[in-house]
């Protein structure tokens, strides 16, 4: 049996699920450190993500260091990485990631990366091979699908790539992860669904001292029908 799709975000109390971006090739380097966009992304994205930088699992798996606080979060974030046979994710956060992952990178899965570029698969220590999809979402999933076998399909990221999964109705579970945070400005997960065709169902919700974690499974919802005609709209 097929796993199912999923994605799982951090989003600020104002709604934001990643900040204003900067060009990737400026965030890390050490020539861009005092860019003000970059120094504003960089504080954001930490205070966005600061719940799960104590987590032991989080900080085992980036080689952050042993040791950690154990708990409901980190039960949480472990049980993600249990259920993910495979990852997809949009260049933008392989390109961030490349250059700030450990050499051991942090999936342990085939992971699908949906880009312009043409490039063989990337093969790192501990089980991670980065495959490189010229053909578009659909493709990614599809290719992730078979990899990930009765496991389930992780929507990486970045934010981009987790809307046009959402929008296009291949997300069957997502899980956000409500932080104490206003950002003010920044990406929002909601921009671009039709809210007419997405039906949500909250199945869970987990809160620890630090954040809320919210479990939501998606149906898509037949549109409505107008002048008394049947829908031939696909769902």
């Amino acid at each position: 049996m097929a796993g199912k799709v999923f994605f799982s975000v951090t989003m600020s109390l104002d709604g934001f699920m990643a900040p204003e971006a900067v060009p990737a090739e400026d965030a890390f380097s050490p020539e861009k450190q005092d860019d003000p966009g970059v120094r504003r992304w960089a504080t954001q994205w930490s205070q966005l993500q600061a719940w799960a930088f104590p987590q032991r699992w989080f900080r085992e798996n980036l080689k952050l260091g042993e040791g950690g606080e154990e708990g409901l979060d980190n039960d949480i974030a472990r049980a993600m990485y249990d259920r993910t046979g495979a990852s997809v994710m949009g260049k933008r956060m392989f390109d961030l990631g490349e250059q700030s992952w450990p050499a051991e990178a942090p999936f342990h899965t085939p992971v699908f990366v949906v880009t312009h570029t043409k490039r063989e698969p990337w093969e790192r220590p501990g089980g991670t091979t980065f495959h490189f999809v010229n053909d578009g979402i659909d493709s990614a999933l599809d290719q992730a699908r078979e990899a990930a076998g009765d496991r389930d399909v992780r929507i990486s990221g970045g934010a981009e790539t987790i809307q046009a999964y959402l929008d296009s109705g291949l997300i069957d579970e997502f899980s956000i992860t409500l932080a104490p945070v206003v950002l003010g400005t920044g990406i929002r997960l909601f921009d671009r669904p039709d809210p007419d065709r997405l039906a949500l169902d909250q199945t869970r919700t987990d809160a620890s001292s630090r954040v809320t974690h919210l479990t939501y499974t998606v149906a898509k919802r037949q549109p409505p029908r107008r002048g008394g005609q049947k829908s031939t709209a696909a769902t």
